[in-house]
């Protein structure tokens, strides 16, 4: 074996997941088609639950030094911090779970560092991939061999493809094209129109149309979209850092085929509207890594592995859900506009504000567990301040660096499976490594203690 695990495709779903796996003790390997890192901004924000994820791996801070920046971006090209629904923005972001502002290259940068010590070859499109009883050879030039596969390549994931995942959906309604661009003359106000909408905010641009019209592809093709859905003749001088999407949604039936497993967009695909891709994809991450590294080290059987997908299809189905809400509110037409001011109404009732808010968040995810379990069990713990026996104070995300299982109790004990702290202000509290909490309240730990370690 050249690795326990290969992990193909090195941004941020897969550098997340190999130092998830190295910190739980196999040994990754990642594969990367591109030759350097990506510096298109495809996206420019965590949730409440990635950045959490991050701050149990010690990464509070630079994701803070980097949402300095990404908030006066998002300020500048949407004039407003509030999150939004189907561009509604009227969501106020949650004091108690903070999300990050920053874009992906930056945070690619960051995880990058985090991984340091995992192998990651660059310049490697995997072209075949073959398993048998032991284990998976993946060709890349060469053929590298591990015990499993993880597919963390994107929405056209070529592991997705040759390992023959079926992928059922619907097909893009509407297209977006965004990017900077610089104007002669006088450029149209940005709203909705009869034909779609326009979006301008500082020097960024788009449209957003419906699928079946002609794609722009020169600054040219762009004016003529602008024209066709505003009506105005303008003159596009300069397109540039062009992002394209369309709002298909598609997943599939299973996240794991044997010894392939895929997470992020290569398990699922949808628009992104409400900036929820890389918080589903990084909690798909921190869902798997640790269970992959209990089987590869022999701590669990392989059908451990059948929680992934029982946790995680649930979510992504969450995500295409809304999604396809969204896409349905951003349709071009007067009976659209009727019902995005009554959803726009909605919003301001604090209890609706605070739905959408939880909504796109997924801080309601709740994981069914193979045993009886209420509220809070199954939920992703928010981050809290604990005081030990000592009287001293700490935040929660302080003690969960090491990747493993986190006991907090109130009486003196020990359990190899996990780390456990003593702590006076709070009830006990079993965590597993993605901050799911296992158990809670009185009685004993033991059947989640040996269900999950």
């Amino acid at each position: 074996m050249d690795a326990d695990v290969i992990v193909v495709g090195a941004g941020p779903v897969g550098l997340f997941l190999a130092a998830e796996l190295k910190l739980a003790g196999a040994e990754p390997l990642v594969l990367e088609r591109l030759e350097t890192p990506s510096e298109e901004p495809k996206a420019r924000g965590l949730g409440a639950l990635a950045t959490e994820a991050l701050w149990r791996r010690g990464l509070g801070a630079q994701l803070a030094e980097a949402d300095v920046e990404g908030t006066k971006d998002l300020t500048r090209d949407h004039g407003t911090t509030r999150g939004h629904f189907a561009s509604i923005f009227k969501i106020e972001p949650r004091e108690d779970r903070p999300r990050t502002n920053i874009w992906q290259p930056e945070l690619e940068r960051v995880l990058a560092k985090h991984a340091e010590g995992v192998r990651v070859l660059r310049g490697q499109p995997v072209t075949a991939l073959e398993s048998d009883v032991d284990g998976v050879a993946v060709t890349a030039g060469q053929t590298w061999r591990a015990k499993y596969v993880v597919g963390c390549d994107g929405g056209r994931s070529t592991v997705r493809k040759l390992a023959g995942f079926a992928f059922p959906g619907t097909p893009a309604l509407l297209r977006t094209v965004a990017g900077q661009a610089r104007f002669a003359g006088t450029v149209p106000p940005p709203g909705r129109y009869a034909g779609g909408a326009f979006l301008h905010g500082g020097s960024m641009v788009g449209i957003t149309e419906p699928a079946s019209n002609p794609e722009p592809v020169t600054p040219a093709d762009f004016a003529a979209s602008i024209r066709r859905i505003t009506g105005a003749d303008v003159v596009v001088e300069e397109f540039r850092e062009e992002r394209r999407f369309g709002d298909q949604a598609r997943q599939v039936d299973d996240y794991r085929r044997g010894r392939v497993l895929l997470a992020g967009d290569a398990a699922h695909v949808h628009s992104p509207s409400g900036g929820q891709g890389l918080n589903l994809g990084l909690l798909d991450a921190a869902n798997l890594g640790w269970k992959l590294g209990a089987v590869v080290r022999g701590d669990k059987p392989e059908a451990f592995l059948d929680t992934y997908t029982r946790e995680r299809h649930p979510a992504g189905e969450a995500v295409l859900r809304n999604t396809r809400a969204q896409s349905a509110l951003l349709a071009p037409g007067p009976h659209v506009d009727a019902l995005r001011e009554i959803v726009a109404e909605l919003m301001d009732l604090p209890e609706a504000n605070k739905y959408f808010a939880d909504l796109l968040s997924g801080v309601n995810t709740r994981y069914d567990f193979p045993y009886p379990a209420t509220k809070p069990v199954g939920q992703h713990c928010p981050d809290f301040e604990i005081v030990d026996e000592h009287g001293h104070p700490s935040r929660l995300h302080e003690h969960t660096r090491t990747g493993r299982g986190l006991l907090l109790t109130t009486e003196q004990m020990t359990e190899p499976r996990v780390d456990v702290v003593r702590v006076t202000n709070t009830g006990p509290l079993l965590l597993r490594p993605d901050g799911v909490i296992a158990w809670a309240g009185e009685g004993s730990p033991a059947t989640a203690l040996t269900t999950w370690f």
